[in-house]
């Protein structure tokens, strides 16, 4: 029906470049309170004007902190490696021509391009909801581009602060490479997971690394904060790829390329398959009304006429007051079309179209959140084991975060349609 390379999506060799975009795993296609200047749900990495990246250069070993002061006040980038009260490397950075940098981190100070705070589970993310203590880095991560084709993304633990400096202290897990470089983690790391096979219909999960401040790829600390390093991983680079996953401890963020955006669904494609499922006016097969899922712009508000959800079974109704099986479970129900019991939830359409493998119809929704993506996009966020605190993975629904439940973390949804057009199952069978 769609072709995903048109309407809103200009060809990737058009001006200005855009490297690629980071979209933040729970949220629905923008924060509950609004995308407010650098922060957002979603930021776009565009070639800038004047190229900004930074190389290593000089490097110095200082027996004083006035020294390693000094040094780190002369105006140039600088990582400094705390080895003892007595001893500290500093390693100056020097202007690349060829790359253009975007810092990632919790600081609202300027050198933070994308700011990005910790994630609520189950869209509590207001206002209201605060954290108490975050676990994301003030300068988390830094995304160094090539500014010449194929315009390759790396990654880097660590940003620069507002004095162009990442320091890390005694305590911090640091070392010397067999080649004489200096290398380190930051306190809670950054883990990078590739998908396998790219972001598309036929992905797979890949194994979760984390990233050193200098961009090697090491195995995952026995915990998140622990003072020993993982394994080098010779074989793997701290290059992104389309659909690789940056967890910042936190906050996950989704990589997507410009070429993996362009044959992406988008804003309008969504739009027309939500107005094309009301306009087949599936009904409640027991109360016989019209639902209609509501407009992408009210998509945290119930409406009347919204769909709700059998978890267990997937039968489709409006919304009703009875099949209660106990006042301990509030949410579990009994279908009246199947008697299974289990979760009864309104149904949310997925908008962030940058979650999205394929541009399949909504027919799958979410357990036990109830957001409606298709097929593919629903079991391939399903088997993603997602890092949650600083020891646990689960798989969670990338528009809300809440971890998901049940056999296979999704239901196909069975919709009663009055339309013979309507492209869903239909009490068990394909119209």
């Amino acid at each position: 029906m769609f072709s995903p390379g048109q309407e809103e999506h200009c060809a990737p060799n058009k001006e200005p470049v855009k490297y690629g975009e980071l979209v933040v795993l729970g949220y629905n296609g923008a924060l509950p309170n609004g995308d407010r200047g650098r922060r957002k749900s979603r930021f776009a990495l565009y070639k800038r004007p004047k190229a900004n990246g930074v190389k290593p250069s000089t490097v110095h070993v200082i027996s004083t902190p006035q020294a390693s002061k000094a040094i780190s006040c002369k105006g140039q980038h600088s990582i400094s490696y705390t080895l003892s009260r007595n001893q500290t490397v500093v390693v100056e950075y020097t202007h690349d021509k060829d790359t253009d940098m975007f810092q990632v981190g919790r600081s609202t100070e300027s050198p933070i391009d994308f700011v990005v705070t910790d994630t609520i589970s189950g869209s509590q993310n207001t206002d209201e909801a605060q954290i108490t203590q975050s676990t994301i880095s003030r300068f988390a991560c830094r995304i160094v581009c090539d500014r010449n084709e194929p315009y390759t993304a790396r990654i880097f633990a660590a940003g620069f602060d507002s004095s162009k400096n990442i320091f890390l202290g005694e305590k911090a897990a640091k070392w010397k490479n067999p080649d004489g470089h200096m290398d380190g983690l930051t306190t809670n790391g950054v883990l990078v997971m590739h998908p396998r096979g790219g972001f598309t219909e036929e992905s797979q999960p890949g194994v979760w690394r984390e990233i050193s401040v200098c961009g090697d790829v090491y195995t995952l600390r026995e915990t998140r904060s622990a003072q020993q390093r993982g394994k080098l991983v010779e074989s793997e680079t701290n290059v992104l790829q389309d659909g690789s996953l940056i967890d910042l401890c936190g906050a996950t963020l989704l990589w997507r390329t410009a070429d993996g955006l362009f044959h992406t669904p988008t804003q309008k494609h969504i739009e027309a398959l939500r107005q094309e499922i009301n306009a087949a006016r599936p009904q409640c097969p027991v109360g016989l009304n019209t639902l209609a899922f509501p407009s992408i712009n009210r998509k945290e508000v119930v409406e009347e006429k919204q769909p709700w959800a059998y978890l267990s079974c997937g039968h489709v109704h409006g919304y009703h007051n009875w099949g209660h099986r106990s006042d301990a479970e509030a949410n579990e129900r009994e279908c009246p079309m199947c008697r299974t019991v289990g979760p009864y939830v309104p149904l949310w359409l997925g908008c962030e179209a940058g979650f999205y493998v394929d541009a399949g119809p909504p027919t799958h929704a979410f357990t036990p959140c109830g957001h409606v993506c298709s097929e593919k996009s629903a079991k391939y966020w399903s088997q993603i084991p997602l890092p949650h605190g600083t020891h646990a993975f689960h798989a969670a629904c990338p528009f809300c975060a809440t971890q998901l439940v049940g056999e296979q973390n999704c239901i196909k949804l069975i919709f009663q349609a009055y339309s013979q057009n309507l492209r869903w199952q239909v009490c068990g069978c394909w119209w």
